[in-house]
């Protein structure tokens, strides 16, 4: 993996950017700690940070290729998992190559077949080629949003970037956030719309999307989409399907020239990744694969059941761990490094996210890219299955808005009048819900229950799963560590979007038909575990340390937080919790400590990227 960076200028000759051209690719650095790469031509200028995954010698950034009088550039950020299936078809072609690389293959499917190659490759990637010849510039995202990308037109300039740190670093833009950007904070949270930036004048590249630039401005393109049609299989048939749909993700995304591993928490769906990879490693006569695991110090003191999550993952991490044959490491996180980096994952996020489930992840990153550079992980595999409480309770499937937003009027009470007033939040969710059912693929003939079920499905692919690809992107890609979803895989998602629900929860189980389709490959005990969500500490200290910091934000008369709360509802609340007392507030329920540290991180998010609401 890697941080790209891009400059299109018709006003300025770009060769004497290099310095600005320099520190706006420095800013990624962590995405790609082992290389530095650029090119410049008058009116483009390319900057490229490597993470070196695959051809440590030919894989080099930008590319450049020339073909008859054509010269074609490229900066890429992700990994392709049908290279060598390209790679055949275009020798066929008559294509030459230089390396092994997937970079190298990328280009030359651009140079073959197009802005359409996009439909043809299988992975995770955001990408930008020039064409030197005709000034043309296009850009591409992956099809579900795992790979980040940013844009942003001022004058004559239009510039890209994998993160929008980069994009600050450029003089023409600033870090100013209206009043919707601020509804995107605060109202919806990190389940932020699709396409927004949430800076004033920052766009995000949609999943599924392509740019394409030239003089004339800027033309996107939606080359993938949802499809709703008629499901045809029988269940026995979907159920096999979707174990060797999955398999084949999983084992497409092992390939590498560095260490990969998995994690694994013991639940479902790490379990089944670690189980196809260890498999696969088996068959190739590689060494045992290694896992890895995150808990708290003292979490086995302080650890409560609740409703939300049944049991701790330790002894169920042993129990598949030992099953399978794995090395396995389980890395603790302690308190204060835990509250410490909740600053630190704000830098890494850009913006205010989603508290300790970020910083605990940064930190779990770091200690694994100190043996690996490549991770599998389970994510997304409750937005394509339908794991989540709101997939199953009436409740939540019948509120007229996102589940995650059920209880906004509850969060309202810690907003100042003057944000209420500036960002109407009830009515912008509103419409945000709107508009994303507006845009669901609808099936004519369909029932009640199921048009509501693929609804449901629909707002979690596009607005809930991207918020935990973006965490996972920038939370490992913080330290270097490349974090592969082969449940994202879109052949998976496009085959279950059309499974009717009875098949989904067959067996009156979430997720039924993946665990019907895993019978035999893990322990039955493994198979029937309740869902339980990434883990938390329950330590007391992080309450505490927690509200102090909030505390002592609403103290300071300079902080710029405090035009936008209500500091007295804030210190009720801080008298009246303690580390049981749950508010509603993004996902399901954020606990006290979660509401003090997003506190904490939106204020310094507002000063360290100084910040200017307008």
């Amino acid at each position: 993996m890697c941080g790209i960076v891009g400059w299109i200028d018709w006003d300025k000759d770009l060769r004497h950017q290099q310095a600005l051209i320099r520190e706006m690719t420095d800013t990624l650095t962590n995405r790609g700690p082992d290389a530095f790469g650029s090119w410049y031509s008058k009116y483009a200028a390319f900057g490229h940070r490597r993470l070196i995954v695959v051809d440590p010698e030919g894989g080099g950034q930008p590319m450049i290729r020339r073909f008859g009088d054509r010269t074609y550039v490229m900066v890429y950020n992700g990994e392709l998992y049908n290279t060598e299936d390209l790679r055949k078809e275009l020798l066929a072609r008559g294509h030459t190559f230089r390396s092994h690389s997937d970079t190298e293959v990328l280009l030359h499917s651009y140079v073959e077949w197009g802005k359409a190659c996009v439909e043809r490759l299988n992975g995770i990637f955001a990408f930008a080629i020039w064409e030197e010849k005709e000034q043309t510039l296009f850009l591409a995202r992956d099809r579900l949003g795992v790979k980040p990308l940013f844009y942003a037109q001022r004058g004559s300039a239009f510039l890209f970037a994998s993160e929008i740190k980069a994009l600050l670093a450029h003089p023409s833009v600033q870090p100013e956030v209206d009043a919707e950007g601020l509804a995107e904070i605060l109202a919806l949270g990190p389940a932020r719309t699709p396409g927004h930036g949430v800076f004033r004048g920052i766009a995000e590249l949609k999943p599924g999307y392509s740019c394409f630039y030239n003089r004339n401005g800027a033309q996107l393109y939606q080359y993938w989409e949802l499809k709703s049609e008629p499901h045809t299989d029988d269940l026995e048939t979907t159920v096999e399907k979707v174990r060797d749909l999955l398999q084949d993700a999983i084992v497409r995304q092992l390939v590498s020239d560095v260490p990969v591993c998995t994690l694994l928490s013991g639940g479902l769906d790490s379990s089944t990744i670690t189980a196809f990879a260890h498999h696969a490693f088996l068959r190739s006569g590689q060494e045992p694969l290694h896992s890895y695991s995150v808990d708290y110090v003292d979490n086995d003191i302080h650890f409560r059941m609740n409703q939300f999550q049944p049991d701790p993952d330790a002894p169920w991490v042993k129990r598949v761990s030992e099953y399978l044959g794995t090395i396995h490491h389980s890395i603790q996180i302690d308190t204060p490094e835990l509250v410490e980096s909740l600053k630190t994952a704000v830098f890494a996020r850009d913006l205010p996210g989603m508290t300790d489930v970020d910083s605990s992840l940064l930190l779990f990153s770091h200690e694994i890219k100190k043996e690996a550079t490549v991770a599998l992980s389970g994510e997304c595999a409750d937005e394509v299955f339908g794991g989540y409480p709101w997939f199953h309770r009436e409740e939540m499937l019948s509120a007229n808005t996102f589940p995650w937003s059920r209880f906004l009027h509850e969060r309202v009470r810690f907003f100042s009048p003057e944000l209420k007033e500036h960002i109407h939040p009830e009515e912008y969710v509103a419409e945000r819900y709107d508009q994303a059912l507006a845009e669901v693929p609808r099936l004519k003939g369909e029932n009640v229950k199921e048009a509501r079920m693929r609804e449901m499905f629909y707002l979690n692919l596009t607005r809930w799963m991207p918020t935990l690809l973006d965490r996972k992107d920038r939370m490992s890609m913080a330290v270097g560590l490349e974090i592969r979803v082969p449940f994202c895989d879109h052949r998976l998602v496009e085959y279950m979007w059309n499974v009717p629900w009875e098949f989904k929860s067959c067996d009156h189980q979430a997720k039924g038909i993946l665990r019907r389709a895993l019978k035999g490959i893990l322990p039955d005990d493994v198979l029937t575990r309740k869902k339980s969500p990434y883990p938390k500490t329950h330590n007391p200290a992080f309450l505490a340390a927690c509200k102090e910091w909030a505390l002592q934000i609403l103290e300071d008369p300079a902080s710029p937080l405090l035009p936008l709360i209500d500091a007295e509802a804030v210190r009720t609340f801080a008298k009246e919790c303690d580390r049981e007392t749950n508010i509603p507030w993004f996902g399901q329920l954020m606990n006290a400590p979660q509401l003090f540290a997003y506190l904490g991180q939106i204020d310094t998010w507002l000063r360290e990227y100084r910040v200017t609401i307008v």
